[in-house]
């Protein structure tokens, strides 16, 4: 199996339906409580292409996309309509996250965004950035030069380390590293130019 560092077609994830999903036990006692636990430290998200179908040529684009990948076999990157971006918008700015504080000595950052504000904020690591998206800042002022970005892992490298109890802040664009969750696709040709599957699902790939 294997990485393959192509997004879906995008016309069709765009139509699709999905989001995170969460692991998490519950158990009622004898007096009516709940004990809860939450299994996983991170969110894991589902997606079903199916919706996105419209056409034969989407239908199409799938099928060529589905056997390259050899069904469930190689993951590829994803395309979240929704959430994509570390501000919401398409132009994201060098102080959009916080990546952490700078003890004088770590020089690489792993890029991450927060959910949440007041109560328990979630904060998800980001892998998978879109190349030349990632801009980068120390106590606000935008770095230009002096580091690297991994966009295999996500992760920044700076040539040095940012000063101790600096602040070290980021904005990207990113994908979502996924696989099919089928390895057979069922297709309908309901017209001469319109195709249906009903389900195509999709689900991230832990890294």
């Amino acid at each position: 199996m294997a990485f393959h560092p192509i997004r879906f077609p995008l016309d069709v994830a765009l139509g699709a339906r999905g989001g995170p999903e969460r692991a998490t036990d519950i158990v009622t006692l004898a007096s009516g409580h709940e004990e809860r636990n939450s299994r996983w430290a991170h969110s894991r998200r589902r997606y079903n292409a199916g919706y996105g179908v419209k056409s034969r040529a989407d239908m199409q684009a799938v099928l060529a996309f589905f056997e390259e990948r050899r069904g469930r076999f190689h993951s590829f990157l994803w395309r979240d309509a929704l959430d994509h971006s570390s501000n919401g918008t398409e132009a994201p700015l060098p102080t959009d996250q916080e990546l952490g504080i700078s003890d004088g000595v770590v020089t690489t950052f792993q890029l991450r965004k927060k959910y949440g504000a007041n109560f328990d904020p979630y904060w998800r690591p980001i892998t998978k950035p879109v190349p030349g998206s990632v801009r980068v800042a120390v106590d606000g002022n935008e770095v230009i030069g002096g580091l690297t970005v991994d966009t295999a892992t996500g992760i920044v490298t700076f040539a040095a380390a940012p000063a101790d109890g600096a602040t070290v802040t980021a904005g990207f664009l990113f994908d979502v590293p996924v696989r099919f969750d089928i390895d057979r696709l069922d297709i309908e040709l309901s017209s001469f130019d319109a195709a249906d599957a009903p389900s195509i699902p999709l689900i991230e790939v832990r890294e």
